[in-house]
């Protein structure tokens, strides 16, 4: 089968979850006999596309000028360059079938040109894009968790918060309807789609309250391939070793777990991930961590594996939904119990006091006790750690997505 997987950025220009997701399922697919091409956008100066080669994948990347935030959203609605570098990706590949990644920054008329060849296409439901063009169902203005859209005026409240010009109330009614536009192109996507994935049951339910059709959404979580877990002894009883593993930034409330273990006696803070994302939050977390907290800095994926069976516990304290969690997936593969925010797939992601514990998001004193009782209490530590089990494997995953294919070619 020819498949082509559109992605709005990869890997190694951009590194994230959707990014590393689509590279590891391409490339498996590749492996099976597959002929795959991925197309993305990349920010570049001038216009063009180039093509490469990645173990068997065909990798397409378009260019039309570099991204800003006010040119990623306006190319939903117009970007004539990124359209004919994708039909010409069209021509030389034939693809029996699309599968959509992601679309934030290319153009709706991608789609448009799909229906045109009668090329059925899938989407997985990565984030809340699709219906919060901040992605995250979380507020800018307030950075609270969203409810959805209320006539799009807090739309644009909070793409005028994003901009850095919340008091431009003049501009409230003429910014809400172009969302809701954007909103009106989207949502036909989404209704025209072949079928829509989800990878966890919350994301499938949200997506089918918004109004997708139930018939055509599957849930399926995602797999890990992970390296052979460390079957080493148990560590003797000592400092117990806390790992955060993750974006530095505010919505993933590492503020929270810094000051919540800034004085838990017996307890070491682990914090992998890059301080350039944002400096400004970086700096408030330099200043409020205690001498038990050690920045990592970025880490390749081997250091990562490296630094997951090194880990007591893993820590995952975000203040918005998240759709799924790799990572808490990765701990689990290397044995390490979780302790998450009870929020979002966060809370269907932990089997409660077999595997991992969820807490109320933000509260610095529940994160402090919980940690503090496990120091004190190793047994129900050893129980937790016991009870995780091997999350499921990426080779599997593959396989659903196999059959989901095989089911509209």
């Amino acid at each position: 089968m020819r498949l082509l997987q559109l992605v709005h950025q990869y890997l190694p220009d951009f590194i994230g979850g959707t990014e590393l997701y689509t590279q590891s399922l391409v490339q498996t697919l590749a492996a099976r006999g597959y002929e795959v091409t991925v197309f993305y956008r990349r920010s570049a100066p001038g216009a063009g596309l180039a093509q490469r080669d990645e173990a068997g994948v065909t990798v397409c990347a378009a260019w039309d000028g570099e991204l800003t935030a006010g040119r990623r959203f306006g190319a939903t609605f117009h970007a004539p360059g990124l359209v004919a570098s994708f039909r010409r990706v069209l021509d030389q590949t034939s693809p029996e079938l699309v599968h959509i990644q992601h679309l934030m920054g290319l153009p709706v008329s991608l789609v448009t040109e799909l229906r045109a060849r009668k090329i059925p296409y899938v989407i997985t439901l990565h984030d809340f894009w699709w219906v919060c063009a901040n992605a995250q169902l979380l507020t800018n203005y307030s950075h609270e968790i969203c409810a959805g859209p209320r006539a799009y005026l807090n739309c644009a409240r909070c793409a005028l918060a994003r901009a850095g010009a919340p008091n431009i109330w003049p501009a409230l009614p003429p910014l809400a309807g172009l969302l809701a536009a954007r909103a009106r192109r989207l949502r036909g996507v989404l209704q025209q789609a072949a079928r829509l994935v989800a990878p966890s049951e919350f994301v499938g339910h949200w997506y089918t309250e918004y109004g997708v059709p139930p018939e055509r959404l599957r849930v399926i979580p995602h797999g890990i391939a992970s390296p052979a877990r460390d079957t080493s002894p148990d560590r003797a009883p000592g400092v117990l070793r806390c790992v955060y593993l993750g974006g530095l930034a505010w919505q993933k409330g590492v503020h929270v777990i810094v000051e919540a273990l800034r004085e838990v006696r017996d307890a070491e803070l682990w914090i992998a991930g890059d301080e350039r994302f944002d400096p400004a939050y970086s700096a408030q977390l330099c200043a409020l961590a205690g001498e038990n907290t050690h920045f990592l800095g970025r880490l390749s994926r081997d250091e990562v594996w490296r630094i997951l069976a090194q880990a007591d516990l893993l820590l995952v304290p975000s203040l918005w939904y998240e759709t799924f969690s790799l990572v808490v997936r990765e701990a689990f593969s290397m044995g390490a119990p979780v302790l998450v925010s009870n929020i979002g797939a966060l809370a269907e992601a932990v089997h409660e006091g077999v595997d991992g514990l969820s807490l109320p998001p933000g509260d610095v004193a529940a994160w402090r006790q919980t940690v503090a009782s496990l120091v004190q209490d190793r047994e129900r530590y050893a129980r937790l750690r016991a009870g995780v089990r091997a999350p499921l494997t990426l080779a599997v995953h593959v396989s659903e997505i196999e059959a989901l294919y095989a089911e509209i070619v």
